[in-house]
């Protein structure tokens, strides 16, 4: 089984273990990060289904061992009949979160594995699909045990998601949950992703496996079509960069909130705080996620139409006025507009040779729209209700657009030579958990499992919870907690040591010189890290 942290010369991290597994049998039959990436993506989409599936989309920074940073962008766009006026005439006043018609954009992380594995080729990779695909197959064939994180899990609107078409058959046991350890199979998966592995990850959009998909969507009412699927093709994007004290961090651009992870950590960088776990530490990071998050939520949207390039709000010029709005001593009251809520997975690869992998990949909410399309076992994301039906919104709904997404893999590149692939989930939560975790390790001289495993804070929303309180792990201290609250913070105890709401987070980071690398994924999931 994975540990929770690793030293190796080749590893994985993931927040299942069979995920890591996956991973770690690819980079021990030669394969690379990318390849190992795909095979753990395949295998947490079966074994961890409320996070993620190939129902949802995917976002990918890969650094090649030169130098340069990639990124890929494996969303889907909403359905050509995926208009404003079609959900108008059905009474809505927004966009549901759960059934057909929350099903309403393309789903684009398979696409987005077939690009990665153009660059693997590329790169020198030659294991065969069949091989990445093997676990992924076998587990949901045969089996696998429900996680710990699944069965305590509660989903948002349940009633409304146990009702939706497919769920029931595929996620309960008796009309009940599945409890933790019980034995879950997925055959229905498990006969699509053997079809991918012969015919080729195309399929999925423009083969005999797309047609099954559209035929599945236009029966149950989704406004995504067969030509949506046919027209759908990932892209590669040019990471946003900032340059910060002795490293230079890379994380994606719109239409995801990379921009805000960013921002944070520039804005943190300008406050010079020296004492780690300080109020002033925690006070700064919430000062500085409220001015990011403002920065985001008026102007992160489809990449294609952009009013401005996000680039601009990391000059130097950017940042430092950000930053001179901020009171050391008193909290702003900043008000946050953004989504929220996001069920998601971060994992991580680092290979011998040095290619690095950071890749998220989602569903939105818990089992995402909670249509399961009976001829695949696919449950499909409910990404579009990011939209808003109001046409003058910042990500109005229209065909082809692509929403607002709260995933994003960090990477770092330090001028020493060592290389960081770096996340987290949690919806509103991932920037500020990327920050926690980097600048601990980075501008603390906290290890790798320390800035991981110590307890978190997040301003905003999170799973369930409306509130735009600052919510804290009981690990705090307590004398902290009531200087934030003197400070105007309100504090939200969450009653506990390690939340799942405050992220599954993992890091790796790989050295010069021995090329050891350092793996290790968040004790609040069900997985770890892996090495060779």
């Amino acid at each position: 089984m994975p540990e929770t942290h690793v030293y190796s010369s080749a590893a994985v991290a993931a927040p299942h273990n069979l995920a890591a597994g996956a991973g770690q049998i690819v980079l021990a039959q030669g394969g690379n990060a990318i390849e190992a990436m795909v095979a753990m993506a395949a295998t947490i989409a079966v074994v961890y289904p409320h996070m993620n599936g190939i129902g949802g989309d995917g976002f990918w920074l890969v650094r090649e061992p030169g130098g340069r940073v990639r990124g890929i962008e494996a969303c889907g766009p909403a359905g050509s009949l995926a208009t404003a006026s079609r959900y108008r005439s059905k009474g809505y006043e927004t966009i549901p979160s759960r059934g057909p018609d929350a099903a309403l954009t393309v789903a684009g992380a398979i696409g987005g594995w077939r690009l990665a594995l153009d660059l693997a080729t590329a790169l020198g990779g030659r294991l065969p699909l069949d091989t990445l695909l093997a676990d992924a197959i076998r587990h949901a064939r045969q089996g696998c045990a429900v996680s710990p994180s699944e069965a305590r899990y509660v989903p948002k609107e349940i009633d409304t998601l146990h009702d939706q078409p497919g769920f029931a058959q595929t996620f309960l046991n008796e009309g009940k949950p599945f409890a933790a350890g019980a034995m879950r199979r997925l055959p229905a998966l498990a006969d699509t992703l053997e079809q991918l592995a012969h015919a080729g990850l195309d399929d999925f959009y423009r083969g005999d496996l797309g047609r099954e998909i559209a035929a599945d969507l236009d029966r149950l009412g989704s406004p995504v079509t067969r030509a949506d699927l046919e027209a759908y093709v990932p892209r590669e994007r040019k990471a946003l960069s900032l340059r910060r004290r002795d490293a230079t961090l890379y994380n994606f651009p719109p239409p995801t909130q990379g921009l805000a992870a960013l921002v944070i950590l520039g804005i943190v960088d300008r406050l010079n705080v020296s004492r780690r776990e300080s109020t002033a530490q925690y006070h700064g990071l919430i000062e500085a996620t409220k001015r990011a998050f403002a920065i985001r939520d008026r102007t992160v949207t489809d990449y294609d139409r952009l009013d401005v390039d996000p680039a601009s709000f990391l000059t130097t010029h950017s940042l430092d006025r950000e930053a001179a709005q901020i009171d050391m001593r008193r909290a702003a009251t900043v008000p946050l507009h953004g989504p929220g809520d996001g069920d998601t997975v971060w994992m991580g690869a680092i290979d011998k040779n040095g290619l690095a992998v950071s890749y998220i990949q989602s569903i939105y909410w818990e089992y995402g729209s909670g249509v399961v399309l009976p001829k695949t076992g696919i449950h499909w994301q409910n990404r579009g209700t990011s939209f808003s039906l109001d046409k003058s919104a910042v990500n109005p709904l229209e065909p082809g657009r692509r929403p607002f997404h709260t995933l994003i893999p960090g990477l770092a590149a330090f001028d020493d030579g060592r290389v960081m692939s770096y996340g987290s989930m949690g919806g509103d939560g991932q920037p500020q958990f990327q920050a926690q975790i980097f600048t601990r390790y980075a501008d603390y001289g906290m290890s790798p499992a320390d800035a991981v495993d110590a307890p978190r804070l997040l301003y905003g929303r999170t799973w369930g919870a409306e509130s735009l309180s600052v919510k804290v792990e009981d690990r705090f201290d307590p004398a902290c907690i009531a200087e934030l609250r003197s400070m105007g913070h309100e504090i939200e105890e969450l009653g506990g040591s390690y939340i799942d709401s405050l992220g599954h987070a993992g890091m790796l980071i790989r050295h010069p010189g021995n090329g050891r690398i350092d793996a290790v994924h968040d004790p609040r999931s069900d997985g770890g890290s892996s090495g060779l």
